[in-house]
């Protein structure tokens, strides 16, 4: 690391200032020191500093209100805030004004050096910038002022090591947003690892996230590396977070808070450097107030709140995102892009997508198959029905009809699937609306074993 990187320290604590010089100045930076916000706020205006530590208490003042400062004055400078070991709260509210980290004193060496590595990252102006993949492209593409808020403010979060909490329906690309955040940051260079909470049954939870030490339990032949260590040096995004079991929910807000995990049947513990990323298409907070979901783990996953759109919200994306999708779709099948209909665009701009741009993309590469030519029109999309024509369909098909009200012919029989389809989507929409996305009551409203659900939206692609 060369001589030309420097930090600040602020802190009225000599013992930890030195600390924090011997380790700093080990690592090749220049430090600077103060020992109150108005030595900061000099020293701040005369240089240029890669990095500022700060503690929280200081004689003239808090040190949260620096955090803010440097935010909005130098954003180039990465702030991490120093606090009391186990003041989370504190910690929480420094990330919220804009601090990039915090480290709990005593200062553990380790994680310090971890913290400044990240930050200096940031400051890297040799690190190209990510190449998002295609699908990734696909899905961010778009003009419109929710996608472009979006981006921005993903460009933010990126520059920070608070977790994320994404919120947003099914389809929306919470991943692939999560993803984003991943790449556009410090961690980029380190893992990127997903888990689907609700996949993991209960019993093995506490081994697949922190790991397990042969012969801890049946079946432990050997050790076991969890998430959160495979995790280490880059980032852990835990998809559909609000199906956690509340007993996991305290293990998981206590490996976040004291960056450690104890892995099955250990005696010591593990450090780990993380950062969390979370989403749910359930609303989280509701949760939190009802007591299916910890208030103290909400808060702490939920530093920064970011929404994702639905499609129906971002109309005039869809032609971009349609072409993109095409595109991306003709070259993996070895093709030339087929174009859309001025009817079957209509149509898609109609169409009010509940599986969002996951469902856009199944509806495209099923149209891709089944157009003939090298157009792809309306009868190509085979578009679901809304509620009252899948009802209509249905008092048809009793009748014998077809939703024209002509008698059913071979030559509809190929169509049978699809229109069954469609009955499946709209009834399977509506009883996940009317219970609020719970799929154990909307199973039972359906009348299927949850199994059967599950296996049915992902199917359908409205997981």
């Amino acid at each position: 690391m060369s001589q030309d990187r420097s930090a600040l320290i602020v802190d009225d604590e000599r013992d930890i200032r030195e600390l924090l010089v011997l380790t700093l100045g080990r690592m090749g930076l220049r430090i600077d020191t103060a020992a109150n916000l108005g030595e900061a706020r000099e020293l701040l205006s005369r240089n240029r500093y890669d990095l500022c530590f700060t503690d929280m208490r200081l004689p003239d003042g808090n040190g949260i209100d620096l955090v803010g400062e440097i935010s909005r004055q130098y954003p180039s400078t990465p702030v991490a805030m120093i606090t009391a070991f186990g003041n989370i709260e504190l910690a929480v509210e420094a990330l919220k004004a804009g601090a990039f980290d915090f480290v709990s004193k005593p200062v553990d060496l380790t994680v310090l050096r971890g913290l400044v590595k990240h930050a200096l990252e940031l400051n890297n102006a040799e690190r190209a910038p990510p190449v998002p993949p295609p699908e990734q492209a696909s899905r961010l593409l778009g003009d419109s002022v929710a996608m472009a808020t979006l981006r921005e403010t993903i460009g933010k979060v990126s520059r920070s090591q608070a977790p994320v909490y994404i919120l947003g329906e099914s389809g929306t690309g919470k991943e692939l947003v999560a993803r984003t955040i991943h790449e556009q940051g410090a961690r980029a260079a380190g893992p990127f690892v997903p888990v689907n909470c609700g996949a993991i049954p209960a019993e093995l939870m506490e081994s697949e996230f922190f790991g397990h030490k042969k012969g801890s339990f049946t079946g432990a032949h050997a050790d076991k590396q969890g998430l959160f260590q495979a995790a280490s040096g880059g980032t852990l995004f835990l998809d559909e977070v609000a199906e956690l079991p509340l007993p996991m929910q305290v293990k998981l807000l206590r490996a976040i808070q004291e960056k450690a995990v104890r892995p099955v049947g250990a005696s010591s513990e593990v450090q780990v450097d993380v950062r969390i990323l979370s989403a749910t298409h359930k609303d989280l907070g509701e949760l939190a107030n009802d007591g299916r979901f910890r208030h103290d783990l909400y808060y702490r996953i939920n530093v920064i709140e970011l929404r994702v759109p639905p499609l129906r919200e971002r109309t005039g994306d869809l032609l971009q995102l349609t072409h993109a999708i095409l595109d991306r779709l003709a070259e993996q099948h070895g093709r030339n892009p087929p174009s859309v209909s001025p009817d079957a665009m209509a149509a898609l701009g109609r169409y009010g997508f509940p599986g969002n741009v996951r469902e856009l993309e199944n509806i495209l590469e099923r149209a891709l198959a089944m157009a003939d030519g090298h157009s792809i029109e309306v009868d190509d999309l085979y578009l679901p029905q809304s509620s009252s024509a899948a009802k209509k369909f249905s008092e048809d098909f009793d009748d014998g009809a077809d939703p024209g009200g002509t008698p059913l012919d071979a030559d509809a029989a190929g169509a049978l699937p699809s229109y069954i389809e469609q009955l499946e989507r709209a009834a399977i929409q509506k009883a996940l609306e009317d219970n609020r996305w719970n799929k154990t009551k909307a199973a039972a409203q359906l009348g299927i074993t949850f199994r059967a659900l599950r296996y049915k939206l992902k199917k359908l692609g409205m997981e």
